[in-house]
């Protein structure tokens, strides 16, 4: 008989102690776990976060976190922390988002347009992955880099064609930069760029450098076409680009021209000595003045076939322009341009 008690104790302890293990289970791996109203939230776990460093993201987001803290340490998450964007639905589990922060790495849609230089750019995407601004500039000037691929620091904004990309968050600075120049690769390689580029006789740099030039002279992607084949007839020719939008660069580089800009190029930015002022210097300048968008870059590489050698902003249509053969067909094309301008008081 005393025997029987004891075992029938043993027996109770032991289902005590199944139930309490049951109730464990259930409650740190089984039981819904969130705290949010809305279908999911995003997380991003840095690249040198600690245990409590995750804590401190998810415990606005858990119901209970003790509960979740003892799950993570049984599964040793703890030791194994994965940097990222996770998304955490509602009602998932511990045991179902210790998985998702483990091996659900979610990629972003990186985007960036036409920014006029590194820096510039350095800042959008640093607002789109855990790369800092700093440390995209540093690779992106490294001149062993550079130098490797061809490029100089006055052209190291080549090789990222505005678009979107997709990337982990935790991309580094050198991760996105080396994607960034596959695209770049990826990019001449697709549409016969190459050989396009080759039949014009003119490099990649070449080519991307008129890019920018146009994209500045015309946002309009069916003029485009026509607006290279302006700037192509001069440089067959040997005719100075004279594109206002070099001189405004060249402007910016000064500072005199700092945080201004200007609506109306004068004859006093034609006297600027730089590199970049093709009413000066013939030829090419010497870099990217921005970065052009693919239709500006294919509208170089399909440029229009014609005999026009000269254009100028049209006032009846704001954003176009009027086309001319000749010198004085242009200055009254100009000139229509200038008095509108100064109608509209912009005089600098």
């Amino acid at each position: 008989m005393y025997i029987k008690k004891i075992l029938l104790g043993v027996i109770l302890i032991g289902l005590c102690i199944a139930g309490y293990f049951a109730y464990f289970v259930y409650s740190a791996m089984l039981a819904p776990n969130t705290a949010f109203e809305s279908d999911k939230e995003y997380i991003f776990i840095s690249s040198n976060a600690s245990y409590d460093d995750v804590r401190a993201i998810l415990e606005p987001l858990l119901e209970d976190i003790d509960g979740f803290d003892a799950l993570a340490k049984r599964k040793e998450y703890v030791h194994n922390i994965r940097a990222g964007r996770y998304a955490i639905e509602k009602g998932m589990t511990n045991n179902d988002i210790i998985n998702t922060i483990r091996s659900k790495n979610l990629p972003v849609k990186v985007s960036f347009n036409n920014q006029t230089n590194i820096e510039n750019l350095a800042g959008r995407i640093s607002k789109q992955i855990e790369a800092d601004s700093a440390s995209l500039v540093a690779v992106m000037h490294d001149e062993v880099f550079l130098k490797a691929n061809d490029l100089e620091k006055l052209r190291a904004l080549q090789i990222y064609i505005p678009n979107s990309y997709e990337f982990f968050w935790n991309t580094s600075a050198e991760e996105f930069r080396g994607k960034m120049l596959k695209e770049y690769n990826k990019f001449w390689n697709t549409a016969s760029r190459s050989k396009k580029a080759e039949a014009l006789e003119m490099s990649k740099k070449d080519v991307m450098t008129l890019a920018s030039i146009v994209y500045e002279e015309s946002k309009q992607k069916e003029e485009q076409p026509r607006v290279a084949g302006v700037y192509i007839n001069r440089l067959k020719i040997g005719m100075p680009l004279q594109a206002d939008p070099t001189l405004k660069f060249a402007a910016y580089q000064l500072p005199k021209y700092k945080n201004t800009i200007i609506k109306r190029v004068l004859n006093v930015h034609k006297e600027i000595n730089s590199p970049y002022n093709t009413y000066k210097n013939a030829g090419l300048p010497p870099g990217l003045i921005t970065m052009p968008d693919i239709s500006a870059i294919d509208a170089v590489l399909n440029y229009e076939k014609h005999k026009y050698l000269y254009f100028a902003a049209d006032a009846q249509r704001l954003g176009y322009h009027k086309f001319a053969k000749s010198l004085a067909q242009h200055n009254i094309n100009a000139r229509a341009y200038q008095r509108y301008l100064t109608s509209q008081g912009i005089n600098r």
